[in-house]
């Protein structure tokens, strides 16, 4: 069953085209070469994910500054027990952790998928042809 708010749809498409420089680092550097599937700009009921796995269940948030407000708590709140009532695990990470321990995200979010801890030099990484697009900075 969809409950899906169809009206979020356009915005969605239009935050898809304008991602965050955090949303599209991860994306391009990370998410997208994985081996299950994430999409960008999930509508989930009212709300859209940043990420959304549909496989592992797992949605992921990109926190900019306008999280760390007042309201900006009570909304993520809300949303991550909306999400939580339809068994979506939240993995939550600050434009700041992103930028400050892009290779731990990374290492954080593979963890939570398959449950494998490791290390950025291992193969898998290498398989995924991984890099870190502001490492050539």
């Amino acid at each position: 069953m969809n409950n899906n708010n169809p009206k979020l749809t356009p915005f969605a498409q239009r935050l898809r085209k304008e991602m965050t420089k955090e949303e599209s680092r991860l994306w391009y550097g990370w998410l997208r070469k994985l081996p299950v599937g994430f999409k960008r700009q999930k509508v989930i009921g009212d709300y859209i994910a940043d990420f959304y796995c549909p496989s592992k269940k797992i949605a992921i948030e990109i926190d900019g500054s306008q999280h760390f407000s007042e309201q900006g708590v009570k909304k993520d709140q809300e949303r991550d027990a909306f999400l939580k009532s339809r068994r979506i695990t939240v993995l939550r990470y600050s434009n700041a952790e992103l930028n400050e321990n892009f290779d731990g995200v990374c290492m954080d979010i593979y963890y939570r998928i398959t449950g494998v801890i490791t290390e950025p030099q291992h193969t898998w990484l290498r398989d995924l042809n991984y890099h870190d697009p502001d490492s050539e900075q």
